[in-house]
């Protein structure tokens, strides 16, 4: 467990949790156990689906800038290929992943938002790429992630100009999934990632890995990704299982042991 990020298990879902007072900067070792995290989570089969959580008042507002300001050119490399791979490996995590935001997820905080699978908001968030102001671009998935979810004009007009976007234009552009009363952000994002707690992991893992793989391919290849996984599952415990309760019980009455 880490001085400002700790992951919490309990019932097959893992909360990655931020507590970085007062609003979750990502500095450097936060971004050193944001990874570390990342690979506990990525290990442990007691962990079916995680939440990405900054607390009840901000999941993150961006980068340390004091920090940041300070690095030379050599320093700040590094720091940032550091944290794209801790978001990369959260954004890899071979499980469902969902970003429970509350207050503000701007800059670094977006982006760590951005490698869910599914984000829910309070509708009192504000969300954006302010990075254009700081005489800078986002660096750590901004420019990339964001598109890839968007679409290239919305995500050049909010990186372009900076702006803070409030929940129900981020809901319409397709930048967040829900969004809830701000008291409810945790519960609801919960109530996703446990649905999935005593689900086939692995098939979940196949399911993911072929969604986000094949974006970075063309659709021959693509299909030749879904197939090889599709066919791979035959060899697991859990395709047994589901189908022959299929026939003998009906859809959606399997009891999967994630193997």
């Amino acid at each position: 467990m880490g001085e400002f990020v700790r992951l919490e298990v309990e019932a097959g879902v893992g909360t990655i949790r931020l507590d970085r007072p007062p609003v979750n900067a990502l500095n450097n070792q936060v971004q050193a156990e944001l990874r570390e995290a990342a690979e506990e989570a990525g290990r442990r089969s007691d962990v079916r689906a995680v939440i990405l959580y900054g607390g009840e008042k901000t999941f993150a507002g961006g980068a340390d800038i004091k920090e940041m300001a300070a690095k030379s050119y050599p320093e700040i490399s590094q720091f940032g290929a550091e944290l794209t791979a801790s978001l990369t490996a959260l954004a890899e995590l071979p499980k469902p992943t969902v970003a429970a935001v509350t207050g503000y997820a701007l800059g670094g905080g977006l982006e760590l938002a951005l490698t869910a699978d599914r984000r829910v908001i309070g509708d009192n968030v504000k969300v954006g790429q302010p990075e254009i102001q700081l005489g800078i671009i986002p660096g750590a998935g901004g420019t990339q992630r964001l598109t890839r979810l968007v679409g290239p004009s919305k995500a050049k007009d909010l990186i372009y100009t900076g702006r803070f976007v409030k929940a129900e234009e981020a809901l319409a552009i397709g930048l967040v999934d829900e969004v809830v009363a701000p008291d409810d952000v945790y519960t609801a994002a919960h109530t996703w990632a446990a649905q999935f707690a005593n689900g086939p992991a692995v098939a979940l893992r196949a399911a993911k890995a072929a969604i986000d793989g094949g974006l970075d391919m063309d659709l021959r290849n693509g299909l030749k990704l879904e197939t090889h996984l599709f066919t791979a599952l035959w060899a697991t415990e859990d395709q047994t299982t589901g189908m022959q309760s299929f026939i003998e019980n009906g859809p959606g009455k399997a009891t999967f042991e994630g193997k």
